[in-house]
């Protein structure tokens, strides 16, 4: 079994890492920014993509992801008075600065039930690395797609 240790240098790479955390469950009190270090830092149980369609058992591992150059965390619509609230994650894209060459930009986390965290980057650098062992689920996230 190999685990992901996937490095964000740039928007492509951010594309990647959220594709693998699409519908992640996180609990609130799992995610932390560190304003001194300029850094946001979330654990995730990542449900295992790349395993579709192979003879293995569906599975969820958990995930730690990292990202650095963080200089304010805003967020719209999530219980952040909860640590134990749980959040679905839809997606992550990034926002670059307007107007400018700065490599900088808005980095925003969306989840199911329209909440966001919207995290200002100085550039895009950071990491996705999943952490112990998977474990089995019989769930496979599903969207509805009709309207």
């Amino acid at each position: 079994m190999k685990l992901l240790r996937l490095r964000i240098e740039d928007a492509d790479d951010l594309r990647v890492v959220s594709a693998h955390l699409q519908d992640a469950i996180a609990r609130l009190g799992d995610f932390a920014y560190e304003k001194k270090r300029r850094r946001f830092a979330a654990v995730f149980n990542r449900y295992r993509w790349e395993t579709e369609g192979r003879r293995v058992p569906r599975s969820r591992i958990r995930s730690g992801l990292h990202l650095d150059g963080v200089t304010a965390v805003r967020s719209q619509n999530i219980r952040v008075d909860d640590p134990e609230a749980v959040v679905e994650l839809l997606a992550i894209r990034f926002q670059p600065a307007p107007d400018t060459d700065d490599p900088g930009g808005t980095v925003t986390l969306d989840f199911a039930g329209g909440g966001t965290i919207a995290l200002a980057v100085e550039c895009l650098e950071g990491h996705l690395i999943d952490m112990g062992q998977p474990w089995e689920t019989r769930a496979r996230p599903r969207h509805d797609l009709g309207g």
